[in-house]
């Protein structure tokens, strides 16, 4: 067992196994109820990785980096953040691929989208998160390559992407919480 949770992928593969035997014990057909379960199941993982991370980022490692010493920082710049911007990115597409597939599959998503009563509370959290995975990509993650020196920038350069791509993540931030609101409400009876 230690070989198996040493190693990210294989603790990984693991929990896999363990859920695909749940899936086959629980489930003995593989109806369109089964399909719509197992792709908000996947939105769910998806989007615990991606707002996790944005959450680690708002309540850790923005508020420790001023605190960290000049000589340890390269290790953040190079080998921590760079790899927790990459599940950050990818997790903000599986998570809304799969949260769109799940509004088609359940009938949903046009309406959601048009925030049409009954559906605009799914709605708003279904924009909200297209404008969150939108800022990801086309604002943080331009700007941490600068801020990371992924891409050549100069110091002050790095500086100003740095704050920008902070004050992005801080939105994100701010945006995640309506966001888990209108999705968790929305399941719970409190759509308007």
């Amino acid at each position: 067992m230690t070989r198996i949770l040493e190693h990210l992928y294989k603790a990984i593969g693991a929990g896999i196994v363990l859920a695909l035997g749940l899936f086959f014990l629980v489930h003995s057909t593989f109806d369109a109820a089964f399909v719509s379960f197992f792709f908000r199941w996947l939105h769910v993982l998806s989007g615990i990785l991606w707002i996790g991370l944005l959450w680690y980022f708002n309540f850790v490692q923005i508020p420790t980096m001023p605190r960290i010493p000049a000589e340890l920082k390269p290790a953040i710049g190079k080998f921590i953040a760079p790899e927790a911007l990459f599940w950050f990115r990818w997790a903000a597409v599986a998570t809304v691929a799969t949260g769109l597939t799940l509004s088609v599959l359940n009938g949903y998503g046009h309406q959601a989208m048009m925030l049409q009563e009954g559906s605009r509370t799914i709605g708003i959290g279904m924009w909200l998160g297209l404008f969150m995975a939108a800022n990801v990509w086309f604002v943080i993650w331009p700007s941490q390559k600068k801020a990371l020196g992924i891409v050549p920038a100069d110091d002050a350069t790095k500086a100003k992407a740095a704050r920008f791509a902070m004050l992005a993540s801080r939105t994100n931030f701010v945006l995640s919480l309506p966001m888990l609101y209108c999705m968790v409400a929305q399941q719970n009876g409190g759509a308007w």
